[in-house]
């Protein structure tokens, strides 16, 4: 592996996780589980789903919301003080410099911070299978729990930052390791939150006058603000969005409207009687359908990068293209238009092609940005061989505009 496709991948090692015993693999730009039915294709997909959701909602949700409340000790405020000090209101030095490495106290603050947030990883993960507890995803027979080690190399022969979560009856323990020798290393010039600290240095380097009350408050901030970049190494392409497309993406398609308006009235009722017919949905499905939904406004507004590969698709595959009719209260619906056809099709009245490959360009057209990754569940399903290697033609095409794809 070069040092580029090195960089831009991640080692994922799973134990005891559902029907896994044991997996190890590197996702790349292109990963692709082949294998029997029921050996754990899907789980692996869905962890991985779960582990860009968790990462990926720090983009728009603090990471510690929580910081203001932290109080550190003194020590180790007057040693992160003197590095704010001796370091960040050098400007031109560090321009000059390029990047910022991130001294062992700041580290660990943001690793322990982002330790405690185990609970809430752990939760992701079980609504996104969809289970009610950590204990479910542990391997029958097994006491000690499921473990998923993932791994981020920086560099070639780099000593790689590794993240551990152990999920079982006592809920969920994540550990972050980062090693001395791999220190957290902040390209300058690639961001405004260093310029931003630099100037509160700046602004904070007089001691003097100072409570420590104020102090505490300006280490918090930094740290805070250190949190995300850092958490671009920490995590690489799992700070990314991922979209899923479930196996029974196409009964959702068909039925959407109806599994809305059931749910809406579930959730309009004092209490549920046990027969109620309407089962509970995992959160890739749940995902999917909320994600449904929202296309009937995206559509008017957000049409993707990726939209010249949706139609390469239309035009290669289907013969036609897939469109997106609003109701006046902004509610999707879904047609297929062949080519030289005046009018357009009803999704529910077309080919199972039609139906399998449409939420894929919708998703390009309209959700899936290049540099995001696509997880695809049985792309090969209701296509015609020929057609499948076509599709899978279609797919190096997503790569090399930059989407990462899982199947």
């Amino acid at each position: 592996m070069n040092d580029l496709a090195k960089q831009d991948s991640l080692e994922l090692e799973v134990t005891n996780f559902g029907p896994i015993v044991e997996a190890k693999i590197d996702l790349r730009p292109l990963t692709v589980f082949v294998g029997p039915s029921n050996t754990g294709k899907s789980y692996l997909a869905i962890l991985i789903y779960a582990l860009h959701r968790f990462f990926s909602g720090f983009r728009d949700y603090p990471m510690f919301p929580d910081i203001e409340r932290q109080k550190l000790p003194q020590r180790t405020i007057d040693s992160i003080d003197e590095w704010a000090e001796q370091t960040l209101t050098g400007w031109e030095t560090l321009l000059a410099e390029g990047s910022l490495v991130l001294p062992p106290l700041v580290t660990d603050e943001i690793r322990s911070l982002l330790e405690a947030q185990g609970d809430l990883l752990g939760n992701e993960i079980i609504r996104c299978f969809g289970m009610d507890e950590t204990s479910a995803l542990v391997r029958k027979g097994n006491r000690k729990g499921a473990r998923v080690v993932f791994r981020r190399h920086v560099s070639h022969g780099s000593v790689p930052f590794e993240h551990e979560l152990i999920v079982g009856t006592q809920g969920s323990k994540f550990k972050t390791t980062i090693p001395a020798e791999t220190p957290i290393r902040i390209n300058v010039g690639e961001t405004d939150k260093i310029n931003y600290l630099h100037r509160r240095a700046v602004d904070s380097s007089s001691k003097a006058g100072r409570s420590h009350k104020e102090r505490n408050s300006f280490i918090l901030e930094l740290i805070y603000t250190l949190s995300d970049p850092a958490l671009a190494q920490l995590a690489g392409p799992l700070l990314i969005p991922a979209s899923y497309l479930p196996a029974d993406r196409t009964g959702v398609m068909h039925a959407h409207r109806v599994l809305v308006s059931s749910l809406i009235n579930r959730a309009s009722q004092p209490r549920l009687r046990r027969d109620d017919p309407l089962p509970d949905l995992s959160g890739v499905v749940a995902d999917f359908l909320k994600q449904l939904i929202e296309l009937g406004d995206l559509s008017e507004r957000r049409r993707n990068k990726a939209d010249a590969l949706a139609k390469r698709i239309e035009q290669a595959i289907l013969r036609g293209s897939v469109q997106i009719k609003t109701s006046e209260m902004g509610y999707p619906q879904f047609f297929y238009k062949p080519d030289g056809w005046e009018n357009a099709l009803p999704l529910m009245n077309t080919s199972s092609m039609v139906s399998e490959l449409a939420p894929v360009i919708l998703y390009l057209r309209h959700v899936v940005q290049p540099g995001e990754t696509l997880i695809i569940e049985e792309p090969e399903s209701h296509l015609h061989p020929a057609m499948q290697v076509e599709f899978t033609r279609q797919i190096a095409a997503l790569i090399h505009a930059g989407v990462r794809v899982i199947v």
